[in-house]
Parts: structure tokens; C-alpha cells; sequence
């Protein structure tokens, strides 16, 4: 027995990572032989030689790559993330002032830039009276530090301001992805309905073209994508992905969701095997705090659940993307969420009847610039609600449910999750174990840990 450990000390490209694995395959040559093929062919030149005639996409699959994205709005952000395999960190706007951040302005007119600018003038300007009002209302205990204490009511000003930041504003996120992953989300991407995320996805498709020119990011989409040419001809093939990212990416179903939703219908639902569950309902039941239900049990468990969100908070519940979280389209045709009125009222009443007014002028406003549905994205805020339908084999919806329900998480999804587990224990509770927090108060000076420092030197 043997055991290596390869990484960019090793081998630096990606690509000759890949072929290393792929090389298994095709020889019972030691990895310590292939590596003396990489220093004598040059890393440059090794998958050129190598990979003619294998003939499998899965050799993308074991090159990974990090792709910085900067200066992007949230929504792009979003669809870039929109993929079930994505990895990565996005700038947190419950933690960072955003501020100073641009903004996306597809429409480029007087009138969008006043809806822009009024919206960032009251996020800007409420800031000073919602942090003196959260020290008022949780003054600091003895015993808490204060710079912590300090940065959990920072945290909390921007969790309750960041819902009148309109959707335009700029964000960072990094994709760390395999060479096949981000070639079959390209291929996607490049149809966006947006024009922005089309952009982004040609940028990012050249700069992978430009460091991995071996992987095909320069070819035809069909190309990029894995697809070969065969009987039907890549035109079909590139006809159809056309079709789905046009008509796809935002689904009309989302208005069904919705209906049911305030229609008081049943929002949650399950699918039950007992047959197969009965041998493991007693691991299920004896589950301990933190233990994780085997993967192997979404085959006899699903739950789905339909609710309203903000988007501040969708993008969270999105990032768990082992089950299935449409993308919905951004409008404000279903109302502002309450939570942030209510926590301004609490505070300020003054605040709270500028918020109201500015939420309705803001809506006329950005009706009457005329523009397309996906542009009109752009200038709806964060704190806009959107249906939301969430789907999760029984592994999922329990980490889920347990990790989104403690109080370092956004109030407007915990109150979701907590519902979400009250149906859940209703319907199963007899046989799983679930582990959540449904303390109501929703204040943790913890929040003031969370960062990232420069430890000391020893």
C-alpha cells in the first residue's frame, strides 16, 4: 500500500491533475511514474499529449479551479450559484456596509438612477438611528466584550437594513468548480435572459480559455459542453439548451407556488416508504445533535415545502444545493416582508413611515420606466418577498431544517424553518429525530464573533 498526497506544490495545472487520474485508467503505472512524465513534458504540453482519444468528459472532472468573481450584481451572483454542484463564498450583506458599493443600472436612464440613488439614501441614512435604537433595546451585559458586542449590532442594523438595498447592487463571490462542472454551467449561463450574466459567463469562459487552453473553454459552446458532433448536428442540440435558459431560468410555476401559499393550501408535503424506511427507523429516531442522516435514506424519504421569502434571506436557503431551490423571478407583486417593518417600527417609528412610503413610491417608480421583467430585477429591493419552493431527500431537509433554524440565521428564514419543522413534526416526528432551536428571540451577541481576523504572533 501507497499513499500520496497531490497538490499546486506538485503539480500546478489543473489539467495535469486531471490526467494524472485519468491516467489510471489506461495504465498500472505508479502516479510517481506519470509525475516524471509531467517534469519531463512540461506541464504545458502534458494533457495536449495524453488526452487525444480518451474520450470521456469525466476526466474534467478531477481538475479543479477557483474563478474570482468581482463587481457583479447580487443577481448574477445568484445565477452563477444556481447549480447543484457550486462551491464557493459570496460578501455578506448582514455583515459588510454596502454602501459604497456600485450599482447595476441596466435601464441607464435619470429616472432609474432615482430609484437607485433613494433607496441607497435610506439605507445610508436610517443606519445612525437603528444602531443607537438595537443598543437601547439590547444594551451590552456584563461581561461581553465590547468590540463583539459592537459588531453583533452592526450585523444586526444590516440585517434589518440590507432589505431596502435594490437587487442591482454590486457583490463578490469565488467559484471554486471542476473544468467539467464549469463548462456544462457555462454552456447555460451564455443563454442567461440576462444580458449581465451572459457577460459575465463570456468572461469567465475566455479566462478559463486563457489558463486551461486544453479543455476546450475556446471551442463552440456545443464544444465547451462535451458535445461531439454526430447525426442530429450540434445546431439541435444548441437550439434546445437555447430554449431551456430562456425559458427556464425564472419558471412560471412560481405564480402556482404563490397561489397556494396565501391561499392557505398546504404548503408542506411528503412522500413516505415505510417498507423501506422500517429497518432504520430506529437509527432515525436515536440520532444524536450534529449526527448526519446517511445519504442513502433520500431514497425512502422526500419533503417539499412552498413559502414566501425575502431575497435577502432566498439567498441563503438557495446555497444548500443538495435537493432542489428554483430560482424564482424578482418582482414586488408579493409585498415587502413584514419582519423588517416590524423591527423598524420597534425602533423608529419615524423610520417606520418613510419605509412604507418609499416601498410604495419605489414600486410606481420602477413600474413606469417600462422596461423588460428581467431588467425591472434591478431595482427591486432585497427585502421584496418571492415564492419559494424547496425540495429535499430526508438527509437534507433535516440538516437543513436544524442548521437554518439557530440564531445566527437571518430571522426572515428562521421563522420559515421554524414553521417548516413544526409541519415536519407533525407529519414525522415520530420517526425521525430533529434537533432544532425554536427559541423565539432572535438576538446572539455571538453574532459579534463571527468574523475573520489576524490571529497574534506566538
Amino acid at each position: 500500500m501507497k499513499i500520496k498526497v497531490i497538490d499546486g506544490r506538485d503539480v500546478a495545472n489543473p489539467e495535469d491533475v486531471a490526467m494524472l487520474q485519468a491516467l489510471y485508467s489506461r495504465s498500472a503505472l505508479s502516479v510517481d511514474d506519470q509525475l516524471a512524465k509531467v517534469d519531463k513534458t512540461g506541464s504545458a504540453r502534458f494533457m495536449d499529449n495524453y488526452v487525444v482519444g480518451y474520450g470521456h468528459k469525466s476526466i474534467a472532472d478531477c481538475g479543479t479551479t477557483t474563478v474570482f468573481i468581482e463587481g457583479v450584481s447580487t443577481l448574477a451572483a445568484k445565477a452563477i450559484q444556481d447549480w447543484p454542484l457550486y462551491s464557493g463564498q459570496e460578501t455578506s450583506t448582514r455583515y459588510i456596509d454596502m454602501s459604497r458599493q456600485p450599482i447595476v443600472d441596466p435601464a441607464g436612464s435619470a429616472a432609474s438612477v432615482a430609484i437607485l440613488n433613494r433607496w441607497m439614501e435610506f439605507y445610508v441614512g436610517a443606519q445612525g438611528k437603528v444602531t443607537s435604537a438595537i443598543r437601547e433595546r439590547h444594551p451590552r451585559l456584563e461581561g461581553q466584550e465590547e468590540n463583539v458586542y459592537e459588531r453583533a449590532v452592526k450585523a444586526r442594523t444590516f440585517d434589518i437594513l440590507r432589505a431596502f438595498l435594490p437587487a442591482g447592487i454590486t457583490t463578490q463571490l469565488s467559484w471554486h468548480t471542476n473544468l467539467r462542472q464549469a463548462s456544462d454551467h457555462l454552456v447555460l449561463l451564455m443563454d442567461h435572459p440576462s444580458m449581465e450574466v451572459r457577460q459575465v459567463a463570456d468572461w469567465v469562459r475566455r479566462a478559463l480559455e486563457v489558463k486551461y487552453p486544453a479543455s476546450g473553454f475556446g471551442e463552440s459552446q456545443a464544444s465547451v459542453a462535451g458535445i461531439g458532433k454526430d447525426s442530429s448536428g450540434q445546431d439541435a442540440r444548441r437550439a434546445w439548451e437555447k430554449m431551456v435558459a430562456e425559458h427556464a431560468t425564472y419558471p412560471a410555476a412560481f405564480d402556482e407556488v404563490y397561489k397556494e401559499v396565501v391561499s392557505g393550501r398546504p404548503v408542506f408535503q411528503y412522500v413516505y416508504n415505510r417498507d423501506r424506511a422500517r429497518p432504520f427507523e430506529e437509527v432515525m429516531k436515536s440520532r444524536p445533535r450534529g449526527a448526519i442522516l446517511p445519504h442513502f435514506m433520500s431514497d425512502f424519504c422526500y419533503v417539499s415545502y412552498n413559502f414566501l421569502l425575502d431575497f435577502g434571506s432566498f439567498r441563503d436557503i438557495q446555497r444548500h444545493r443538495n435537493g432542489v431551490c428554483r430560482m424564482p423571478m424578482l418582482t414586488s407583486s408579493h409585498g415587502f416582508e413584514p419582519w423588517y417593518l416590524e423591527e423598524l417600527g420597534r425602533l423608529d417609528e419615524s423610520l417606520l413611515g418613510r419605509a412604507k412610503a418609499l416601498i410604495a413610491e419605489q414600486k410606481l417608480a420602477t413600474e413606469a420606466l417600462h422596461i423588460d421583467y428581467v431588467s425591472e430585477q434591478y431595482y427591486v429591493p432585497l427585502g421584496a418577498r418571492v415564492p419559494v419552493r424547496v425540495t429535499y431527500g430526508l438527509p437534507a431537509a433535516v440538516y437543513v431544517m436544524e442548521l437554518r433554524s439557530g440564531k445566527m440565521v437571518h430571522p426572515t428564514l428562521r421563522r420559515a424553518m421554524h414553521k417548516m419543522a413544526k409541519e415536519f413534526q407533525v407529519a414525522l416526528g415520530d420517526k425521525v429525530a430533529l434537533h432544532v432551536d425554536l427559541d423565539s428571540s432572535d438576538w446572539d451577541v455571538r453574532r459579534g464573533t463571527q468574523t475573520i481576523t489576524v490571529k497574534a504572533a506566538p
